[in-house]
């Protein structure tokens, strides 16, 4: 990087495997590697141990890593891992020095930190030095082996490895060309490889899907110095632009910023050493996630303590501040390009979450200052309301239309202050302030009126009480005459009532007028009075008017009640068996229906409706009937009383909404039903009662097939005999059974009845003929006829419908008394005295 031109070596890890977090952040300070975005390399060294891995990268790199003294013997002299800035060398680029392999120091056995230290070079650098001895190449045994054995392991353990560049450098090259030293090399390279051991999905993978081998030699640095500097100076030149597209560095996948270098080795280093595989897509995003969260944190903290900023806010805690938005918009605006600058190499969708999350927490640090001056603004809008409608009111102008100048230009003036206050980053809200500023400006507005009124009225009190007095005359002239029409509610209902109210308008207006023409009260003070007594007047009918509409299914069933049980003279109908009940129920309905109607909506303002036409096509048409099932599937949407408003209707002036209509015509059918079946069954009754006589047809029919044996008995006179002895006896029975009365409870009742009664009057007539015939008199008055008795029961419950006792249950006894036989029964008590005639029977 340019302008810094000193090395800043520092030990990254020590030998114990401790990372020196405080080092790398004064190297990074020092170094001004956070500024320099993805423009820079990291360059690592591996070899065994004293083979001059810190010489090489001193003279490369212009660093200063501490050289092996050759007189003190061949002893360990890098431990752990030492980092330091590349001097001269664009983009930047630091070296990575680490700790010899193969060192006596640590033992045979004790290989992990050579592991961890290789796998940690392979995740952060780009290019990887492999510093080997020119003698080994070939040799089977040699030093580079458990070398590159360890470098091709421990690549098996990132998850999503990136090509990496291995620089396999050839120190103290012989006489034999490097053309034929870098195949053998390359071959034993290959080798090394094919026998490590992999993963299953990395199996068949060659060598070139995860590095990039070149190879380069060097003369003896002890030997023929000059000639090594020379070389090194030209291998110098590869490391210049090395990042860029064809340059020494790698494909760089797994590359982060250089402000998350530090935070980024330090995660490595950790999950390597808890041995554990390190994915390295993960970690570019988890890297991502907190450098960004660190640096939106950075700026949040600016915003908080910006000179800008807390200017901007006190001054808006006094007053309105001009250019407000402009201000707050520019300074939040610093801060969020700021955050771009510094996260713009860091994964893109985390990038743009932690933003959205530095926009949200720097909008609700400034957002209550906002607030405070919306309610500064709103203080202000309203004090400025109040002096100019002061001084409107004070020049004599009305009150009405200086209100209506006063709010419009308060109101306009807030919005212009909230449009200044806005910003551009948010999209706030001042609709809750504004409408307590109207809210505030209404409650004023009403109190300033409210003054004035009190001021007008208290000038006007005699003509108040005036007013109230003729208001309530006028209520006592309306409501029971309202009330009236309406109980007899017809085509002609509302037509009356609104002759009724002008009447009683105009004749109340005319003596409010004379009442008060003494107290000489200006033109638009006199009109608005008589104004409120017509709407006074008209408050009385709707309020008249929506109680009756509550009361509208009773009279709609008195209403039905009248018209079906009374003829056309008002006289009670007697169901003979004559009339058309269905006409009838239909004319009564209909009356129902008018009625339902005229108290659907107030028509005080002679407007046309379709109500009427509406409930009778809708519901007297039947389609409010039960429907079948292809019915029911129709959409709702075609039957007109499914709606809450009335066509041609204002919401205010309906008393019973379509819907309601359509519920209450429901409940008033289901409710009168009852009353029709009544009628039908009176009816039936009374013609099955009227009715025994056969068909007509059915007397032709026996008058043709009878013909022969009638004419058979007329030849007979003894046949004619015995059938007058039959008729009679037949006759009596009859008599005695009730046969008539038996069958009016039903035809099993009848035939019940009869079957019990059968023989006992049979066995009852022939003791009566045998006592006849002997010509004795019977001492015991002939019992009261069965049929008179049930007839006289029959009559009693027909008085109380309420009650009912079967036939079988009624138990008669019989006592004689003098002149007569007295019956009782559990709800029969009667006493008859007859005498016995001889003729009884014939």
């Amino acid at each position: 990087m340019a302008g810094v031109d000193h090395c800043y070596s520092t030990q990254l890890i020590d030998g114990d495997g401790e990372f020196n977090v405080v080092g790398l952040d004064n190297f990074m300070r020092n170094t001004k590697l956070s500024n320099c975005g993805l423009s820079y390399a990291v360059v690592a060294i591996m070899g065994p141990q004293s083979s001059g891995k810190s010489t090489l990268l001193n003279h490369l790199f212009h660093t200063n890593f501490r050289e092996m003294d050759a007189y003190r013997g061949r002893t360990q002299t890098t431990k752990g891992i030492w980092i330091a800035h590349c001097v001269g060398i664009e983009p930047f680029t630091m070296a990575m020095d680490l700790e010899g392999t193969d060192g006596r120091e640590r033992g045979e056995d004790d290989t992990t930190f050579e592991k961890q230290s290789a796998l940690f070079a392979l995740a952060v650098a780009d290019i990887v030095l492999i510093n080997m001895w020119c003698h080994d190449i070939g040799r089977e045994h040699a030093a580079n082996k458990p070398l590159l054995k360890t470098v091709f392991q421990v690549m098996m353990r990132l998850f999503s490895p990136r090509k990496t560049t291995l620089l396999f450098v050839i120190r103290d090259k012989t006489k034999t060309p490097l053309e034929y030293l870098e195949p053998i090399l390359r071959e034993d390279i290959q080798k090394i490889w094919n026998a490590v051991r992999k993963p299953e999905a990395h199996k068949d993978t060659p060598l070139s899907e995860f590095f990039n081998v070149e190879v380069t030699a060097l003369s003896s640095y002890e030997e023929k110095e000059e000639l090594f500097k020379e070389q090194v100076t030209e291998l110098r030149q590869r490391f210049f632009n090395s990042i860029s597209p064809g340059g020494l560095a790698g494909d760089r996948r797994g590359v982060v910023p250089a402000s998350g270098f530090s935070f980024s080795a330090q995660r490595i280093w950790k999950v390597i050493k808890e041995n554990k595989d390190l994915d390295l897509p993960a970690h570019k995003v988890m890297v991502a996630t907190v450098r960004c969260e660190e640096i939106a944190n950075e700026k949040l903290h600016c915003l908080s303590s910006d000179e800008d900023w807390l200017a901007l806010e006190q001054a808006g805690q006094s007053g309105p501040v001009s250019g407000f938005g402009r201000k707050l918009s520019s300074i939040l605006e610093t801060y969020f390009s700021e955050y771009d600058m510094e996260t713009i190499y860091f994964d893109e969708g985390v990038r743009n979450a932690k933003r959205k999350q530095l926009e949200s927490k720097a909008l609700d640090c400034v957002h209550p200052a906002y607030l405070n001056l919306l309610g500064n603004l709103r203080v202000k809008a309203l004090e400025n309301f109040k002096s100019r409608l002061e001084q409107m009111l004070n020049k004599g102008e009305g009150f009405a239309a200086s209100a209506h100048t006063c709010i419009k230009s308060c109101m306009l003036e807030f919005d212009q202050g909230c449009a200044d206050a806005a910003i551009r980053q948010a999209d706030w809200d001042a609709s809750k302030v504004r409408d307590k500023l109207r809210r505030d400006i209404d409650a004023h507005t009403s109190s300033v009126r409210n003054a004035k009124l009190s001021e007008l009225m208290a000038s006007y009190e005699q003509n108040v009480d005036i007013l109230l007095s003729t208001q309530k005359q006028l209520s006592q002239a309306l409501s029971e005459p309202v009330e009236s029409l309406f109980d007899a509610a017809g085509i002609d209902t509302w037509a009356s009532i609104r002759k009724l109210l002008k009447r009683e308008t105009e004749t109340a207006a005319s003596e409010f007028s004379t009442a008060i023409s003494s107290f000489e009260l200006d033109q638009p003070t006199n009109e608005k009075m008589l104004q409120d007594l017509s709407n006074y007047a008209r408050n009385v009918v709707e309020k008249k008017a929506r109680e009756e509409a509550g009361k509208v299914l009773i009279r709609m069933k008195d209403r039905f009640s009248t018209v079906f049980s009374h003829d056309n003279d008002s006289m009670p109908r007697v169901w003979t068996g004559k009339e058309d009940i269905r006409t009838i129920t239909k004319d009564a309905r209909t009356a129902s229906l008018r009625l339902l109607s005229v108290m659907a909506a107030v028509r005080l303002d002679e407007k046309p409706d379709k109500i009427e036409s509406i409930l009778f096509s809708t519901l007297m048409d039947g389609s409010l009937a039960v429907a079948s099932s292809q019915q029911r599937s129709i959409s709702t949407s075609s039957d007109p009383l499914a709606s809450s408003t009335w066509e041609e209707v204002s919401p205010n002036n309906t008393l019973i909404t379509p819907v309601q209509c359509k519920s209450l015509w429901r409940q008033f059918k289901a409710e009168t039903e009852y009353t029709v079946t009544q009628a039908i069954s009176a009816q039936e009754a009374y013609k099955r009662t009227n009715n025994w006589l056969p068909p007509p047809w059915a007397i032709v029919a026996m008058v043709v097939l009878g013909f022969n044996e009638f004419m058979l008995l007329l030849r007979n006179p003894l046949y004619l005999m015995l059938l007058f002895v039959a008729y009679l006896l037949s006759k009596a029975m009859w008599v005695q059974m009730d046969v008539g009365g038996q069958f009016q409870h039903g035809t099993l009742a009848g035939l019940i009845s009869i079957s019990s009664r059968f023989l006992p009057t049979v066995v009852n007539l022939l003791r009566r003929l045998a006592e006849e015939a002997q010509g004795h008199q019977t001492a015991e008055a002939p019992r009261q006829q069965p049929s008179m008795a049930f007839q006289s029961f029959r009559n009693q419950s027909q008085l109380n419908p309420t009650s009912s006792i079967p036939e079988s249950s009624v138990s008669s006894s019989v006592s004689a008394s003098d002149g007569g036989i007295e019956y009782s029964s559990p709800n029969l008590t009667q006493r008859r005295s007859t005498k016995v005639q001889e003729a009884e029977l014939s």
